[in-house]
């Protein structure tokens, strides 16, 4: 049996909890072989951003043939993207491949401050969200994505149905992590819209959850889940690495990536 492989394009976090670094630990974790392409080298830890270099164009692209031309991805997902430049790059180099494709579409930090430009922002939508197999936003960068507020559930389905019958995108799961009550994600691909619940656990540690779920998702699209499936198994894994935290660091502290493969274990 073919070995599943999995490639991301995204950033870095030297601390472990996000970016490239998380994506290839739940590859890991699935049983999925990782690759990595990383457009911006970010000095960042559980506390928050000091610095970003973005790294050039041209070399991104070096990166990117690289993995291609050696060891076929069976899926990708792209994280950090910052520069119109570098979302022309990606559009340009997988508009045509047959592989599913995972968008995170990271443009808002956790502060609210924007992190790519209203440019990129417009790039984003308009080159790589009609290409997308799933794309996975938490509400604030849905509300940048659909151009208004969301409040609702009501207005998290609506905001799915724009992003893929609007914006292009195959399917959609709005991560509903930042309201109130239970953890609720709604998941939409065009036919129906799917409500995934799970108890919200009262923690700091959620550093790094939306590269994990994306990841994860990207991880069981590669070894041949339907979406509906991959993000039902990412809402899994995202709750028991949130649940079972690590108690790391001295702020918003890093998800547990192997306590879903653990409590699998422990039900056997």
């Amino acid at each position: 049996m073919e070995q599943a492989c999995a490639l991301t394009i995204a950033g870095t976090d030297p601390s472990g909890g996000a970016g490239i670094q998380a994506d290839l630990k739940t590859f890991q974790e699935l049983d999925v072989y990782g690759m990595s392409v990383i457009t911006s080298v970010v000095a960042q830890n559980t506390m928050g951003v000091k610095d970003c270099i973005h790294l050039p164009v041209t070399f991104i692209e070096k990166q990117l043939d690289s993995v291609i031309e050696d060891i076929s991805p069976h899926a990708i997902k792209s994280g950090m993207i910052a520069s119109t430049e570098m979302i022309e790059l990606i559009y340009s180099k997988l508009a045509n491949a047959d592989v599913p494709y995972v968008i995170d579409p990271v443009m808002v930090a956790t502060s609210g401050d924007p992190l790519i430009d209203q440019k990129a922002r417009n790039c984003l939508r308009e080159k790589l969200i009609p290409i997308t197999s799933i794309v996975t936003p938490n509400i604030p960068e849905a509300e940048v994505l659909v151009e208004r507020e969301i409040h609702t559930q009501e207005d998290m389905e609506e905001s799915a149905k724009i992003i893929v019958h609007q914006l292009g995108a195959d399917a959609v799961v709005v991560k509903g992590g930042h309201m109130d009550g239970d953890a609720l994600d709604i998941f939409y691909d065009g036919k129906e819209i799917v409500t995934l619940r799970s108890p919200r656990f009262l923690t700091k540690h959620t550093h790094g959850t939306g590269c994990t779920f994306s990841a994860v998702i990207t991880a069981e699209l590669a070894k041949g889940a339907s979406t509906h499936e991959a993000v039902q198994t990412a809402k899994k894994f995202i709750s028991a690495a949130i649940e079972h935290t690590l108690g790391l660091g001295k702020g918003n502290g890093p998800t547990n990536h192997w306590a879903y493969q653990k409590s699998l274990t422990q039900k056997l």
